[in-house]
């Protein structure tokens, strides 16, 4: 009886090692992301996804291309509170995003375009080179999915 409990506890181990080295190698959504505008399929800016105690958080560091809507002088003047006719360069547009299972919940996301702040959930595909962005108000079938893709070497 002893050698079947070893047995069992050697697998249950070995199984728990597998998956938490599994998850630790998981990549995650921290990077440089190139976003894409899903209305015209154009590159827009690159936002910079940081992990922090509170969970992720994204800040624009270039823009790319100015959008039809977009303010040309790059304020964000559609913005309400303190991101009102702010510099979207620099902003931080996503924030709260943590991590459960293949997944990220709980995050919010500022559209500059709009100035609406959106709940969001996002989560990596075809091996981390993109990342699906669903913004949405009240629940998820409310929303919109954009794409983004990683910047070469992050």
């Amino acid at each position: 009886m002893k050698g079947v409990a070893r047995c069992l506890l050697l697998a249950a181990l070995v199984s728990w090692i597998e998956s938490a080295t599994g998850e630790a190698g998981a990549r995650s959504i921290a990077g440089r992301w190139k976003t894409v505008d899903d209305r015209t399929g154009r590159l827009h800016a690159v936002v910079r996804i940081v992990e922090q105690p509170g969970g992720f958080e994204g800040y624009v560091e270039r823009i790319l291309q100015i959008l039809p809507g977009d303010d040309p002088s790059g304020l964000c003047v559609r913005c309400e509170g303190r991101w009102k006719d702010q510099p979207v360069l620099g902003m931080k547009i996503l924030w709260g995003l943590r991590r459960e299972g293949e997944e990220y919940v709980g995050g919010r996301i500022l559209d500059p375009n709009d100035g609406k702040i959106y709940s969001c959930k996002a989560k990596l595909l075809e091996g981390g080179e993109k990342l699906q962005i669903r913004g949405f108000l009240g629940i998820s079938l409310l929303g919109r999915t954009v794409v983004w893709l990683r910047e070469e070497g992050t």
